[in-house]
């Protein structure tokens, strides 16, 4: 008759479980703090940024320096869509808070304390192509941004659903890491004369 062995486990199985744990624990310390208040992954969907984004585009959002450093205009952000805050959404910022954007005759003009009778934005990152349709002027308060995607004939952006307030924006996108032929820091585009 055939006695069966008990298994027994050694020391070395419950250090070698012990020190898995403490390297998953650690692991955890250091990643959701940075996932959650520092660095976001983003995949770009869709085409309202196109030429400048495409679809699957793989970036990294800058969730902490706008707290010190507020969002200027051709910053391009990522935030919660307001009418579905499950989807997030990334476009440029075109108005800041307290001014006034007129959208009108295919031109983006912005009235603000150093542009009181109003300055067109000079938007050179659009393709040729585009048209920024709309005719309609939005008042910004204290917490509000105006924002467009550079692919304006397919955006659904600030022209339809209104001002996006603070309270949504995720953060700065920062880094482009895919595909790899463009990893590149995202820049803010600047533009004459308006205030920036």
């Amino acid at each position: 008759m055939h006695e069966e062995t008990p298994i027994r486990f050694s020391d070395e199985f419950f250090s070698f479980i012990w020190e898995t744990v403490k390297i998953v624990v650690l692991s955890l310390a250091i990643i959701v703090p940075i996932r959650y208040y520092l660095v976001q992954p983003f995949f770009v969907k869709g085409s309202s940024m196109v030429p400048n984004f495409h679809d699957k585009d793989y970036i990294l959002v800058d969730k902490l320096s706008y707290r010190f450093d507020d969002f200027k205009r051709g910053d391009v952000i990522v935030f919660r869509y307001p009418k579905d805050p499950k989807d997030y959404f990334i476009k440029r910022v075109i108005g800041l808070p307290g001014e006034t954007v007129q959208v009108k005759g295919n031109k983006v003009t912005i009235y603000n304390i150093d542009n009181p009778a109003g300055e067109i934005l000079e938007e050179a990152y659009l393709a040729d192509y585009q048209r920024t349709d709309g005719n309609k002027v939005w008042k910004l308060d204290d917490n509000e941004f105006f924002v467009l995607g550079d692919n304006r004939l397919q955006s659904s952006d600030s022209r339809s659903w209104d001002a996006l307030n603070r309270s949504f924006i995720a953060g700065r996108a920062w880094i482009r890491l895919w595909p790899f032929n463009v990893i590149t820091k995202i820049q803010r585009v600047t533009y004459p004369d308006a205030g920036n």
